[in-house]
């Protein structure tokens, strides 16, 4: 398993974001669903290396993040779109993508040829010397997206990234997301289900810090007879929602 999480909790002060999740993902599209508030940038960032866990044991990769080394080497093979992205705004977008590529320790030789190929992967080929203020934010949501993919990561984190796509940028993005998980393990949380309908090959749904479902988007939507939703899946994340909640 390329994502492996046992009784995992993070705290902040008094607030528990996450409570005792148990999640183990392998390739493919794993969709995360859930309310505000459920824990799921929480759990992204930890997943992300972003923070430590309060508790519990995570392992990606097959890597301990604990561990300084092995931390390093998952941030090289990983890549994450947090729900929020800082950016220099004078930054191009191929300098804003390189910058990250970098980061990730890529070989030199080799930033310009993936920049290139990430920032036409996202359709900004024709933005690529585009100062980043003069973005639109669905612009610059799929430049987030390039930085993410730039070191063809094995394991990829997208923390809402439909947020601000027109409807034609979104069936492009399934479409990405389905190319990404052929060779990578990719995680994806959105609040759009008809996303995850057409994309994921598995589906979580979060909520008040823990996993409240685990299965696949057609395990999901048998679930939703009777419950509100203008779509199978739709009425499957209220059934559990329901459940959950009394």
């Amino acid at each position: 398993m390329n994502v492996e999480i046992h009784d995992l909790t993070r705290r902040f002060g008094r607030h528990q974001a996450v409570n005792g999740v148990e999640l183990q993902v392998d390739s493919g599209v794993f969709g995360l669903l859930g309310p505000n508030g459920a824990g799921k940038t929480s759990l992204f960032r930890m997943m992300a290396t972003v923070i430590p866990p309060s508790s519990g044991t995570l392992r990606l990769l097959g890597r301990d993040p604990s561990n300084q080394n092995e931390r390093r080497e998952i941030r090289r093979r990983l890549g994450y779109l947090p729900q929020n992205l800082g950016y220099y705004p004078r930054f191009t977008v191929v300098e804003f993508v390189e910058y990250f590529a970098l980061l990730k320790e890529m070989p030199p030789n080799q930033v310009a040829k993936a920049v290139a190929a990430a920032v036409e992967k996202v359709g900004l080929g024709d933005k690529a010397r585009a100062r980043l203020h003069t973005l639109s934010g669905g612009m610059l949501r799929r430049a987030g997206i390039a930085q993410a993919i730039v070191n063809s990561p094995e394991l990829v984190l997208l923390d809402e990234p439909t947020a601000g796509l027109d409807p034609e940028q979104r069936v492009g993005f399934r479409t990405l997301l389905r190319e990404l998980g052929e060779t990578a393990t990719v995680v994806v949380s959105t609040h759009l289900v008809e996303d995850v309908g057409a994309a994921c090959s598995r589906v979580g749904l979060m909520y008040a810090g823990r996993i409240a479902f685990a299965g696949t988007p057609a395990e999901l939507a048998g679930l939703g007879d009777g419950h509100a939703g203008d779509a199978p899946l739709e009425r499957g994340y209220s059934a559990v929602l329901a459940g959950v909640r009394s």
